[in-house]
């Protein structure tokens, strides 16, 4: 391997960059041809050290890292909330070490969800926590999932909140999960997802819990995607101007979903160039009928996703999972 200075700069260049265009490392002179000016924007390359090139065993990815650099924020919230001035019981108790077992005791085997949110608060706090499962697996009551040491003070000033997220999230992945193998059960390919209808101010934690679970998140906010539901379409005064008016300010990066009531509606907003029909509250075989006629009427002329949501349960999941849709919501 041969090693340079580039001219008037600090920088070292390797030739071993020609070697992997995937990266965008393609030639000594691409990285030359900035050098004449400070403000462009290929002026530094980011490379990874050659041990990626050479085999390294990739590390599978956890649930863990899908969070925002931003979310750990959060949980000074929620023990400030818990805790806004004295903290009489721990007074109470002091500041000895102290070891605490974290259960599962639901009443129904459970998956394991939020175990990055627990982390936090006991590492906000000044305590360790060892888990004896991965985020995901399933358990039965009564299991110790984690052991969490520290200061009594501190493990009581964490327990409450940890708990309730721990419940919240892994009910959540928990509901999820039996929603996705009932499905695959009935032998439904397509894709299960999440609503929007999540607790203001709760939505990571419930979302993170959805993707633990096994089905998708489906959007995260109103900025993920455009969905034009009812009120949109009538304040517009149709479903083609509704997406009409969508489309020219997102663009080609953002699918538009569309909340239809009928047949008739769903035509229109197919043809008018909707990503996903959204077919709502229609049911049984009106759902069968609907969704196989608008297959075969646009066939080869139009690419779009049938989605089908509203009072969607575990009782009336079956019915609803037929594979002419492509989202169950």
């Amino acid at each position: 391997m041969h090693t340079s200075r580039i001219r008037g700069t600090g920088l070292l260049y390797n030739d071993w960059h020609r070697g992997y265009p995937a990266l965008g490392l393609h030639r000594k002179s691409h990285v030359l041809q900035s050098v004449s000016g400070w403000l462009r924007n290929d002026l530094f390359l980011f490379v990874p050290t050659i041990s990626i090139m050479q085999g390294v065993k990739y590390a599978s990815p956890e649930f863990a890292h899908l969070l925002p650099p931003s979310w750990k924020s959060v949980v000074q919230t929620w023990l400030a909330e818990d805790t806004p001035s004295f903290d009489w019981g721990g007074y109470v108790v002091g500041e000895v070490e102290r070891e605490a077992y974290l259960l599962g005791k639901g009443k129904e085997v459970a998956v394991l969800a939020g175990v990055p949110f627990v982390n936090e608060v006991f590492h906000v706090l000044g305590c360790t926590v060892q888990w004896h499962m991965r985020e995901g697996e399933v358990f039965e009551p009564v299991t110790r999932v984690a052991t969490v040491k520290g200061p009594a003070r501190h493990l009581l000033l964490g327990e409450r909140v940890a708990l309730n997220v721990l419940a919240r999230c892994s009910g959540i992945a928990t509901k999820s999960r039996r929603f996705r193998d009932a499905a695959r059960a009935a032998g439904f390919k397509g894709i299960l997802a999440g609503t929007r209808k999540t607790t203001p101010g709760f939505r990571l934690v419930e979302k993170y819990g959805m993707l633990v679970g096994g089905i998708d998140a489906h959007r995260f906010d109103l900025s993920s995607m455009v969905m034009l539901k009812d009120n949109h379409v009538w304040s517009t005064g149709s479903i083609a101007t509704a997406i009409a008016t969508a489309r020219a300010v997102a663009g080609f990066s953002l699918m538009i979903d569309v909340e239809v009531r009928n047949e008739r509606e769903a035509d229109e907003a197919i043809e008018a160039g909707a990503d996903v029909i959204m077919l709502d509250n229609i049911e049984g075989d009106a759902l069968v009928v609907v969704a196989r006629r608008l297959r075969e009427r646009w066939r080869g002329r139009r690419v779009f996703k049938l989605e089908t949501s509203g009072g969607i349960e575990e009782g009336n999941l079956i019915e609803r999972a037929i594979n002419d849709i492509d989202i169950l919501t």
